[in-house]
């Protein structure tokens, strides 16, 4: 599903944990060959089988600072006495090879990502390709069932998940286009539909 008329994407995709959105992005990967995979900065250590460059760019505090010093984020947070970040870079450089860019973040790291874009100009690939997508549980209690059905939480970590998801779902507003995920292939069928549409394959 590529074509060299369409239009490069940059696309931040945000959704409670629970939702599914790590297996609709895998999804589109698989799908669309044009489309890669903004692959974050962290200062934490690697965690069982995670990979330098594949699962983050893990990178010494030094080096956080020094490409923060540098402007180089589009945008960072500290989590936990951890520094996350998306490196500017490499986004603009995927699109200005025709292909386009998503990117996993949660709504605090959306909004900021969101306020970047909007002060640059109208002509740049970051804004003019940019779209934002918030996925949607079907309804709370299908989301509190997905997470205890997942087993790897315990009650606290998910009763933590639901309250984090409130607030979550409350700002789906400021997101240019919402998915329900009620049905993984339904869900996955608009998502295709809509970068179909906003590329320009239709």
């Amino acid at each position: 599903m590529q074509s060299k008329n369409t239009k490069p994407l940059f696309i931040v995709m945000s959704a409670p944990s629970g939702c599914g959105k790590s297996t609709l992005i895998d999804m589109l990967l698989q799908e669309y060959h044009d489309l890669q995979y903004s692959i974050s900065c962290t200062t934490r250590a690697p965690r069982g089988e995670e990979e330098d460059g594949i699962d983050y760019h893990f990178l010494t505090v030094e080096r956080f600072r020094e490409l923060l010093a540098e402007n180089a984020f589009l945008e960072y947070a500290e989590v936990h006495g951890n520094y996350y970040g998306t490196l500017k870079q490499p986004i603009v450089e995927v699109l200005a090879e025709g292909n386009s860019m998503i990117l996993d973040i949660d709504v605090v790291g959306a909004a900021k990502v969101r306020d970047y874009v909007k002060r640059l100009p109208p002509d740049d690939p970051l804004r003019a390709g940019y779209a934002d997508i918030f996925i949607n549980p079907p309804d709370f209690q299908t989301l509190r069932e997905r997470l205890e059905r997942r087993g790897t939480d315990s009650p606290d970590v998910i009763e933590r998940r639901l309250a984090n998801a409130e607030g979550e779902m409350a700002r789906a507003g400021e997101y240019m286009y919402q998915v329900t995920n009620g049905d993984l292939g339904m869900a996955y069928r608009k998502l295709c539909d809509l970068i179909d549409v906003l590329s320009g394959r239709m």
